[in-house]
């Protein structure tokens, strides 16, 4: 059975037999057929993401924004794999001591996009730059044996856990007919386009996730492609968007929307899908910044009638902004400054209800920026 997103194509014979898919080139053929409500939504994703952008370069501090929005997007996209972490994990101060299986998964997903950020800035969005990204992803946890930083040599397959080539939900292509279409892909992520780029950031996570190009981290590189793709073309100067919050949430309809670009060649309901994510994440990312730079300003306001003490206690007000869970032997090394300065400044932020002593009982009592976390946490 074949329509414009590609056939699937039997490997092998007799007992041994297996179909998969092998995914046509883009653009798709026909071209999309831009519907009125396609239309709609992207005018609608389109100013949420401008409005995004010129919120997200406001802020005072957009580098912290940056690498809370890293963590956060980090968590969402490794939860809808299944990995069992909190973000409370992600930020633990004590996280080399405490890390288990999951909590590393995050941490390196968090080490890939930075990497990635910076790497755009000196190689266009290609194959290598994907492989490199999937490298620094899968160093050292559960997937080194899945050939970190390689496109797979064989073949893999999606499905509930025990499933088998017999039963998998999906076979994605052969690796011969996974190196062609990678190659497309490269070419049409690097080539003009007359369509609108938000529909062919759609397009391109589509591909990407039907192709299936790694052993392993497909969905995690799947997903980190779309701001990097939405960075490379100007549409945001920061990857302040989390778009794994709204996939997350509809897990099972974007599975299945996908799906349904594989079995009938219908890309237009995917985009229509892709694009209300996009435009409830921006919304979502917007209020976000809002609420962390009211927040902020409410805070600094509390402290600076703090006389002479304001000053530390500024200080490590501005630590706990980038480490909203903190514990003060760390704090008072990383800021230079006493042991007790750092827990006298601790103490009046306690005081004053800015910061809470976590439940941890163990040695090394912890504190937390308990508000700041509370707009954080949602939808982890």
């Amino acid at each position: 059975m074949s329509n414009r997103a590609g056939y699937y194509k039997t490997n092998l014979s007799g007992e041994m037999a297996y179909q998969s898919f092998v995914p046509n080139a883009l653009p798709p053929v026909p071209p999309i057929e831009m519907s009125e409500e396609i239309i709609r939504l992207l005018v609608k994703a389109n100013s949420q993401l401008a409005v995004l952008d010129s919120v997200a370069t406001r802020i005072p501090n957009v580098d912290l924004f940056v690498s809370m929005y890293v963590r956060k997007e980090a968590l969402m996209s490794s939860q809808i794999e299944g990995t069992q972490a909190t973000l409370e994990d992600v930020l633990d101060p004590m996280i080399d001591v405490n890390a288990n299986r999951d909590v590393a998964d995050v941490v390196n997903y968090i080490k890939a996009t930075e990497y990635a950020l910076k790497r755009l800035k000196e190689l266009p969005l290609c194959n290598r730059f994907i492989r490199e990204i999937h490298a620094v992803l899968m160093s050292g946890v559960r997937g080194q044996e899945k050939n970190p930083g390689e496109f797979r040599r064989s073949q893999n397959w999606i499905g509930g856990q025990g499933s088998t080539l017999k039963n998998a939900r999906y076979i994605p292509p052969s690796p011969e007919d996974m190196t062609e279409a990678m190659s497309d892909l490269e070419k049409y992520i690097n080539v003009d386009d007359n369509l609108d780029v938000l529909a062919r950031a759609a397009l391109i996570h589509y591909q990407f996730e039907t192709i299936h190009p790694f052993l392993d981290g497909n969905g995690r590189v799947g997903r980190l492609l779309i701001t990097l793709f939405l960075m490379e073309k100007k549409v945001l100067t920061t990857p302040a968007l989390y778009i794994s919050y709204f996939l997350k949430k509809n897990r099972v309809e974007y599975y299945d929307r996908m799906t349904e670009v594989r079995n009938k060649g219908n890309y237009e309901q995917w985009i229509q899908f892709f694009l209300q994510a996009l435009t409830e994440s921006a919304a979502d990312a917007i209020s976000t910044i809002d609420e962390l730079a009211a927040l902020h300003d409410e805070n600094v306001e509390t402290i600076s009638q703090m006389g002479r003490a304001s000053k530390n206690v500024m200080l490590v007000f501005h630590y706990m902004e980038s480490n909203p869970i903190i514990e003060i032997q760390k704090t008072s090394e990383a800021l230079g400054i006493a042991y007790n300065t750092t827990a006298s400044a601790v103490n009046r932020l306690i005081d004053a209800g800015i910061l809470v002593q976590t439940t941890n009982a163990s040695r090394n009592r912890t504190f937390a920026y308990e508000a700041y976390l509370a707009v954080l946490r949602k939808g982890t």
